[in-house]
């Protein structure tokens, strides 16, 4: 039976989550409250997004009087999942380490964050290999035309 495929969820959408993933249950004038202080959004605005995330089942609501309350129906740590894995199926295998390293340089990150990155890489290069094969078919990156050269095709277009 193929797995079941996670919708995808937009940027304004994930920020209505968190605000859920917080606060465990709430109403849409709680998670309105969050968000016109950080984004400065209508109720209007948050109740779009509310309704978008029922029907994508990501949220689930449950009617108490008059209130509708709000919960996640996905967890924090399945979504945050779905979407790092998503990230590298959308780039040529060449182009990961290159990846990471990109977002580590971009991140501000503490000391312990640096000590668990440091322990990962140890771990990892035990299972390093020499290189790593283009999975893109022709047209979609440089890296088949020129086998020494690494994979540029993120990079020209302006992703890196």
């Amino acid at each position: 039976m193929p797995e079941e495929e996670k919708p995808e969820i937009t940027d304004s959408e994930w920020e209505v989550m968190r605000v859920v993933w917080t606060l465990k249950e709430v109403t849409s004038k709680e998670i309105s409250a969050v968000l016109r202080e950080k984004k400065e959004w209508k109720p209007a605005t948050t109740k779009t997004f509310i309704g978008r995330l029922v029907k994508k089942g990501m949220l689930t609501t449950e009617k108490i009087g008059n209130r509708f309350i709000y919960r996640a129906g996905v967890s924090e740590e399945e979504s945050l999942k779905t979407l790092k894995s998503g990230l590298f199926t959308h780039i040529c295998s060449r182009a990961v380490g290159k990846t990471i390293a990109d977002l580590i340089e971009e991140a501000t990150l503490s000391h312990d964050d640096i000590a668990l990155l440091q322990q990962v890489l140890q771990t990892k290069k035990k299972d390093a290999v020499d290189e790593i094969a283009c999975n893109c078919v022709p047209g979609q990156c440089t890296c088949k035309k020129d086998p020494g050269m690494k994979c540029h095709h993120l990079k020209n277009r302006g992703v890196f």
